[in-house]
C-alpha cells in the first residue's frame, strides 16, 4: 500500500480489507484496554468484523477490576476516621459491598471529586487540620502521577495527605488469563497508553512464553483497523510475534523516567482483581519509606464481610468468558443510571460500552 495515501483513503482501504476477509476458522482476539473497548464500538470497526472474527473484552478497566473490599475499606476509613476522601469521578457510583461513595456523600461523608492526585494534595496543603485520602486506583498510565504526588507530599512534609493504594499493572493479568485457559485467545490488541509506559519489552512474554501473537495499537479508526488486520495476518501465518503499530508513542524500553519514579515510591505486591482473584506481583503498594502516606496503615479499620451483587456476572465479563449481553441483569436491573456492577459504571467498562452502542 502506498504510504502517501491520505488518512481517509487508508481508513476506507483498511475497512474494505477487514470486511471482506475470508477466515477459515473462528478467531478470538482480546483487547486489553478500556479505551479500546469503547473505541471498537464508537468507530464502528467492530461492526465490520467478518463472521468468524470475535472480539473478547479483557480486564482493561481499572475501575471495573477494583474489588469490593477496596471500596469497603475507603468507606470504613471515611466513616471511622472522618477523613476527606478524594477520588476520580468514575469511582463515585461503583457499588461496594453495602454502599457507594455517592451514597456515603449523601449521608454526610466528605467526598471530593478531583481530576488529579495533585488536586488532592493541594486540598491537604491548604487545609492542614484536615486529613485527606486520595483513592489511588489505576494502571501504568496513572501510577507515575500518583508516585510524583506522594514524593511531593514527602518532600514538603505534608503529613495530612495519604494514598489508599489500589493500583495494578496489566501484564500479570494477561498472563493469568493465558494460564487459566478459560477462553481460547488467539491474539491480543495491546493497550497503547499502558505500553507507552511499559514499552514493548513489557509484553514480550506473550510471544516468548505463551506463543501468542499480539499487536500494540493506537486508538483512532485507522489504528484499530490496521492493528486488527496485522494481528489477523500474524495469526493466520502462525507467527507468534509482538508488533508495535503505535511506534510514534511506544518504544521498546518505554518511559524509563516514569518507570523510575514508580519504582522509587511503589513496589510490586499481590493484588485482588475482580473476577480473577489474587494475581501475584500485579499490584503496586507504597514502599516502607512512604509508610507515613499509606492510608491503609495510617487509618486501620475492621472490614465487614465482602458481599457481591446477586446475579451480577461482571467478573466473567472481565475474564472474557461471556459478553455483557449474556448477563441476566444487563439492561434490566443494571443500567448506567442504576448500575449493579462496576462494569456498567465506568465509561471504559464493557457493560457500559455495550449498553451505549449495542442496546
Amino acid at each position: 500500500m502506498e504510504i502517501t495515501m491520505k488518512k481517509d483513503e487508508l481508513v476506507n482501504e483498511f475497512s474494505k480489507k477487514l470486511k471482506n476477509l475470508q477466515l477459515e476458522r473462528k478467531i478470538n482476539i482480546m483487547e486489553v484496554c478500556g479505551t479500546h473497548t469503547v473505541q471498537f464500538f464508537h468507530t464502528g470497526v467492530k461492526d465490520i468484523f467478518p463472521g468468524k472474527l470475535n472480539l473478547v473484552d479483557g480486564p482493561g478497566c481499572p475501575v471495573c477490576v477494583t474489588t469490593n473490599d477496596y471500596l469497603d475499606r475507603a468507606v470504613e476509613i471515611a466513616r471511622k476516621h472522618k477523613v476527606t476522601v478524594c477520588t476520580f469521578g468514575d469511582m463515585m457510583r461503583v457499588p461496594s459491598s453495602y454502599s457507594s461513595l455517592q451514597k456515603e456523600k449523601a449521608e454526610g461523608i466528605d467526598v471530593v471529586i478531583v481530576y488529579s492526585p495533585l488536586d488532592a494534595l493541594t486540598i491537604a496543603r491548604d487545609n492542614p487540620d484536615r486529613e485527606v485520602v486520595f483513592l489511588s486506583v489505576g494502571f501504568e498510565t496513572t501510577i507515575p502521577t500518583e508516585a510524583i504526588t506522594a514524593k511531593k507530599a514527602k518532600d514538603e512534609n505534608i503529613k495530612n495527605f495519604s494514598l489508599l493504594a489500589g493500583n495494578k499493572v496489566t501484564p500479570p493479568a494477561v498472563a493469568a488469563l493465558l494460564e487459566s485457559e478459560e477462553v481460547n485467545i488467539d491474539g491480543f490488541i495491546l493497550p497503547g497508553h499502558v505500553s507507552a509506559i511499559t514499552g514493548v519489552k513489557g509484553w514480550r512474554f506473550i510471544s516468548e512464553t505463551y506463543k501468542k501473537a499480539s499487536v500494540i495499537a493506537g486508538f483512532s479508526t485507522k489504528d484499530l483497523l490496521m492493528g486488527t488486520l496485522v494481528l489477523i495476518n500474524l495469526i493466520q501465518k502462525n507467527e507468534t510475534k509482538i508488533l508495535n503499530e503505535y511506534a510514534e508513542v511506544v518504544t521498546e524500553q518505554g518511559n524509563v523516567k516514569a518507570q523510575e519514579i514508580m519504582d522509587e515510591v511503589f513496589e510490586p505486591c499481590d493484588a485482588n482483581w475482580r473476577g480473577i482473584g489474587i494475581i501475584p506481583g500485579s499490584g503496586m503498594k507504597l514502599r516502607d519509606t512512604y509508610a507515613d502516606f499509606d492510608a491503609e496503615k495510617k487509618f486501620p479499620v475492621t472490614l465487614p464481610p465482602v458481599v457481591e451483587p446477586k446475579g451480577c456476572r461482571c467478573g466473567e465479563v472481565l475474564r472474557g468468558i461471556i459478553t455483557p449481553l449474556e448477563c441476566p441483569l444487563f439492561g434490566k436491573t443494571c443500567t448506567p443510571r442504576n448500575p449493579v456492577g462496576a462494569c456498567m459504571v465506568s465509561t471504559e467498562g464493557s457493560c457500559a460500552a455495550y449498553y451505549k452502542y449495542s442496546s
